[in-house]
């Protein structure tokens, strides 16, 4: 892929995510500059549009109530207007969950990307790969980048809700989202799940080969959307899926490969230039174009060279002693090899320093054996070296 060049911000200041969002986010603003009629006829056509937008309807009733009274805080009209009438129980988790909300769509006015800026994570794409995603926890939103020409650039984004607990998820029920690199693994349509899944969902692969390394436990990670009686849900809110509004996973649906696009959640982004990009890029890939060419020269000690100490391999986790003594019986029995290595991706983990994730299709001959296998590995930065940590069937 060559060098990343940066997607333009889409119309005054507002991205090409939900205009759904847009409008309310223009209501609130609106509020702050002391015009509220002009703001209640932008929460209206939002209400018009997304009658179950309970957000909206907040702000919408402390508009109504501004004309009545001075307000004493966000989410006034909700609460009950004489004092012998019981709030509901949950009244004050529910406005604590507005609130965050509220706070979450304001918060993604600053998360545009930076101009000349792209997540330093993204390395290069699979020539396949048509688009990428990155979830930004810290800031509620859902970057989506396209890659058009082998260039990578900024496509829309959305507001996203993640586990109730947080992030960086460690084990079953601890409802935390998990934080790595990953892919999109099906497609489970709308048909076949409970409304609590909304418009469909998009399982990922955790937990990956690194996670269950770690001794990550849990399953079903899935990108889904709502339920027909909810517009969107507290940023804080879900079981450890990523969350979207219906008619954003609409919008998102047919963007999705399944088994290619990847999805990388991070507990922020780090914005990067081109030239940053550039170096990561060529500091990896000649990493692993040595240990190809090492590989296929049959030259067993600059081979091994390229593993960690800490390497293993597939699920019976061979170490790396074991994996020596194997890969030293077969390569006694090679009189020439040739390895070819095409659609690659590189990625850098955004929760683990100094951790690459790196795809291809392999292309592998000899005198007695021809394969070809999708193969993942997991680079870790030791000493100023790339070494593998992990390798195994994709």
């Amino acid at each position: 892929m060559a060098d990343p060049a940066p997607g333009a911000p889409i119309g005054g200041g507002l991205r090409a995510g939900s205009e759904v969002e847009a409008s309310l986010v223009r209501g609130i603003l609106e509020i702050a500059r002391s015009r509220p009629d002009v703001a209640l006829a932008e929460i209206d056509q939002v209400l018009l549009a997304n009658p179950n937008f309970r957000l909206a309807h907040l702000v919408r009733g402390d508009l109504l109530l501004a004309r009545a009274r001075p307000l004493t805080g966000f989410g006034d009209s909700a609460k009950p207007a004489a004092e012998p009438v019981a709030e509901p129980p949950d009244l004050g988790e529910r406005l604590d969950d507005l609130r965050a909300e509220a706070r979450a769509r304001l918060t993604r006015l600053a998360a545009e990307p930076p101009p000349g800026r792209l997540p330093g994570n993204i390395l290069q794409l699979d020539p396949r790969q048509r688009y990428a995603i990155v979830v930004d926890s810290a800031k509620s939103t859902l970057y989506v980048f396209e890659q058009v020409d082998g260039r990578l650039r900024y496509l829309k984004d959305y507001y996203v809700s993640v586990g109730r607990n947080g992030v960086d998820k460690m084990r079953e029920g601890d409802k935390r989202t998990p934080l790595g690199v990953y892919h999109v693994r099906a497609n489970l349509p709308r048909q076949k799940l409970p409304d609590f899944y909304g418009s469909g969902a998009l399982p990922i692969n955790y937990p990956n080969e690194l996670d269950r390394i770690e001794g990550r436990t849990g399953h079903g990670i899935w990108l889904h959307g709502v339920p027909a009686d909810t517009f969107a849900r507290p940023p804080q809110s879900s079981d450890g899926c990523v969350v979207i509004a219906n008619p954003d996973f609409d919008a998102l649906l047919p963007l999705m490969q399944v088994g290619l696009t990847p999805v990388l959640i991070a507990p922020r982004i780090d914005w990067v230039d081109a030239g940053t990009i550039a170096a990561s890029r060529a500091s990896l890939a000649q990493a692993v174009e040595a240990w190809r060419r090492d590989w296929e020269g049959r030259d067993m000690k600059a081979y091994l060279r390229h593993y960690s100490p800490a390497f293993s391999s597939g699920s019976a986790a061979r170490d790396l002693a074991t994996w020596s003594e194997q890969k030293g019986k077969v390569n006694a029995s090679k009189t020439w090899v040739r390895i070819g290595l095409r659609n690659t991706s590189m990625f850098l983990d955004p929760n683990r320093d100094n951790l690459a994730v790196v795809q291809f299709e392999q292309d592998y001959a000899s005198n007695n054996l021809n394969q070809q296998m999708r193969k993942r590995q997991y680079w870790k930065l030791e000493g100023g070296t790339w070494r593998i940590v992990h390798e195994g069937d994709a």
